[in-house]
């Protein structure tokens, strides 16, 4: 699989050069921009540039907003409904800001995720391996890791969470008209995002059409086996602590 992934970028890399910017200036081959690349043609999950860090303080987002809460880690110029599979336009927003954090816009054709807090998580996966519970891709950020799952409708995650006597809240939910902060890019929080497990090519489920070969579980497994993980957890089992 990595040798197949290898040969596709390296002919996306030729096949873009005459787009790149100087060298001297771009400090060569972006990584960002191979793993931006990699998630719309290869895994066909549309993307789009966060907007990054101030270039005069790289503590402060460079979005107008003086107290916003996840610096760099949002879209603003340009917006999520801008997220694409066109390689040519991704080629162009990260040769143009080669540093520019990895967005990906949840829903639709594309995973939808489940997110709680980083310790929260690690245990729950823990349990839910000793369970046989197959995972999907799992991003992680120092503060909150994120377990993908097939495309599901605002509607189907409505009725999911009304048939539960509780559901934890610290977990949050992206669906349509959200995003996901995708590796390598720079946490929000500090730090870098990574794959705690990564994408795996494998034999579509029956809710993942358009979310590329990557398998995907069932939104209601995963929240499911989430609730059930927090049984045990402080509080009898009303939220994951973080």
């Amino acid at each position: 699989m990595r040798e197949i992934l290898g040969r596709r970028l390296q002919r996306l890399r030729d096949r873009f050069q005459s787009l790149r910017p100087d060298p001297g200036r771009s400090g060569g081959t972006s990584a960002l921009l191979d793993a931006a690349l990699v998630c719309a043609t290869t895994w066909q999950w549309p993307v789009l540039p966060g907007v990054g860090r101030s270039a005069t303080d790289g503590s402060r987002c460079a979005c107008p907003e003086p107290d916003c809460v996840v610096p760099g880690a949002h879209p603003f110029d340009p917006g999520l409904l801008a997220a694409t599979i066109d390689p040519r336009m991704v080629a162009w927003w990260w040769t143009n800001r080669p540093t520019a954090p990895v967005l990906m816009a949840t829903g639709g054709p594309a995973p939808c995720a489940v997110s709680l807090p980083a310790g929260a998580a690690a245990r729950a996966l823990v349990r839910l391996d000793a369970q046989g519970m197959r995972l999907g891709p799992v991003v992680a950020t120092p503060t909150r890791w994120s377990l993908m799952v097939a495309p599901y409708s605002l509607e189907r995650l409505g009725e999911l969470l009304y048939a539960k006597d509780h559901v934890p809240s610290s977990l949050r939910f992206h669906g349509e008209g959200g995003y996901l902060l995708l590796p390598p890019s720079a946490a929000s929080t500090g730090g870098q995002v990574r794959w705690e497990r990564e994408p795996r090519a494998d034999r579509r489920p029956s809710g993942a059409r358009g979310a590329g070969d990557i398998w995907l579980p069932e939104v209601e497994a995963v929240v499911d086996a989430l609730v059930e993980a927090s049984s045990g957890a402080p509080g009898g089992g009303s939220r994951l602590a973080y």
